[in-house]
């Protein structure tokens, strides 16, 4: 079993039901490291004393807070769990409130939470009132120095921690320069658009989508480590976009893209686990998933334990941000 990186307990009324804290995100982020460009060594950092400029060993730092320029209080990791003993150890259910409520705005960061000792009969009662009531479990938490607000989803088998942002945390859409209303849009060309997404509709299937930037981008080194090219390449022209300028004809756009293959999909939307694009013209070799409102849709399937109910949240508030 994988080992929990925090341990606790959710709360709500006399309820209490130990749980270990998992994360549920996998990094496939490419990591490089910085090199002297004279013989490629790597650079590496030191911590230094900025009195002295000598190098700190670890074992010889403390954690401080500057309450007044160049002033310090010292906290240890006791002074930090002593401050709250309850609030560190408890995932603390304020309120139930209906997840469709929540902007997906608010979403950051999932964890899984799985039961502990002989928590499991609780641990499902509480899971399976979430999914029956279609309620969001709204709690706080703290994880490692600072307190989360977070929402407690089913997801399959598994209870989904979502770490959300606090009211505060977020920005004001209104200093933003924003169109108001509906801009001078006509019947015809909301209709139109209508059917533009109408076409491209969907039923969700996390497994079509892929970072083909980060596949392309590993295909590009790997490509040069069979040349034997290691050192920086020549630099090549990168395409310009051409100038973005007014809308003039936002109809003839509309129509153009639902005459264009009726609407195909985006680049990465039709690959399925790292396969090849269907074809636009040759809509017979799509994957059955990609069937129009000519088919019923198929059956949904069972979620997985990778698939969070405000996932789906989350994503569209990165889109839109």
């Amino acid at each position: 079993m994988a080992r929990s990186i925090w341990k606790g307990s959710i709360t709500f009324g006399l309820v209490n039901i130990p749980v270990g804290l998992h994360t549920a995100e996998k990094s496939r982020e490419l990591h490089f490291n910085l090199l002297d460009r004279r013989d490629l060594t790597p650079i590496h950092y030191q911590r230094l004393n900025a009195k002295t400029g000598k190098e700190v060993r670890w074992e010889d730092t403390v954690r401080g807070f500057e309450f007044e320029p160049h002033r310090y209080v010292v906290l240890s990791d006791d002074d930090l769990r002593s401050a709250n003993p309850a609030s560190t150890q408890t995932i603390e259910i304020i309120d139930f409130v209906d997840l469709a409520e929540i902007s997906p705005v608010y979403f950051d960061r999932p964890y899984f939470l799985a039961p502990e000792r002989q928590a499991a009969r609780s641990y499902a009662l509480l899971r399976e009132t979430l999914r029956r009531s279609g309620k969001a479990g709204i709690a706080k938490v703290v994880i490692r120095t600072r307190q989360h607000l977070a929402a407690l989803v089913p997801a399959g088998d598994a209870i989904v921690l979502e770490l959300m942002r606090f009211h505060d945390e977020l920005g004001d859409p209104a200093e933003l320069e924003l169109p108001a209303g509906r801009q001078g849009l006509t019947a015809k060309e909301l209709r139109l658009a209508e059917r533009l997404v109408a076409a491209m509709v969907d039923r969700w299937d996390p497994e079509r989508y892929r970072d083909d930037y980060r596949i392309d981008l590993k295909a590009l080194i790997d490509a040069r480590v069979a040349a034997g090219q290691l050192e920086e390449g020549a630099a090549r022209p990168v395409p310009r976009r051409p100038a973005r300028g007014k809308v003039v004809d936002l109809m003839a756009l509309l129509r153009r893209s639902l005459e264009d293959g009726k609407a195909s999909p985006a680049p990465d939307a039709g690959r399925r686990r790292g396969g090849p694009r269907p074809a636009a013209a040759k809509p017979a070799s799509a994957p059955a998933g990609r069937a129009r409102a000519r088919k019923p849709p198929p059956a949904r399937r069972p979620a997985t334990r990778s698939a969070s109910p405000a996932a789906s949240h989350r994503r569209a508030a990165r889109r839109s941000g």
